[in-house]
């Protein structure tokens, strides 16, 4: 029973942090790069749609990416999703057939306020794991009657070290985010 609270809780914390590391590749450094824009949600028909279902990217310089619709009937409605997007700061330009975005040069100010962003992205996750381990705990305390407290108590234990290698991993993919951030 608690090996099974156990796996549940590793595998829910495992899917915090992967969650987390693709919210920081969603955090623009000084590239163009199109994990930037898939999740651009363009109002298709009425229906919010994310950008990567709609078109494909390329990016053929460092801070431009060429955005190609697959219906060119949508291509003013994702003009208009790119134009609106937050934290880009991006010139959008489109020629009837094709999308071009290109990203200004990153000032200090705009690195440091991207830091920012990324900072309250993993305190989210550090959050989400810590809500797992209180849910987590009180499973284990419901299985006291059953197992005994010594098996509770280990459980426990074990489960404050998951805990921490999962908050650990968020810190370390935060560093390095930041690192790729403050780059010139």
């Amino acid at each position: 029973m608690i090996a099974d609270v156990m796996a549940e809780v590793k595998d829910k914390m495992h899917k915090s942090v992967e969650a987390a590391k693709e919210e920081f590749g969603n955090v623009r450094t000084g590239r163009a790069n199109p994990a930037l824009f898939q999740k651009i949600l363009v109002d298709y028909y009425g229906t919010p749609t994310p950008l990567g279902q709609l078109a494909g990217m390329q990016n053929p310089e460092a801070r431009t990416l060429i955005v190609t619709p697959y219906d060119k009937s949508a291509l003013k409605e994702i003009e208009r999703a790119l134009v609106n997007a937050p934290n880009l700061g991006a010139n959008v330009g489109n020629d009837g057939t094709i999308i071009r975005v290109s990203l200004p040069e990153l000032t200090e100010e705009r690195r440091r306020e991207f830091v920012k962003i990324v900072r309250g992205k993993g305190e989210d996750a550090k959050v989400s794991i810590r809500n797992i381990r209180r849910r987590a705990k009180d499973d284990l305390d419901a299985l006291k009657s059953d197992v005994g407290d010594d098996e509770v108590a280990r459980g426990e234990k074990e489960l404050e070290s998951v805990t921490k290698a999962h908050i650990d991993a968020i810190d370390d993919a935060l560093k390095k985010k930041e690192t790729e951030l403050l780059e010139v």
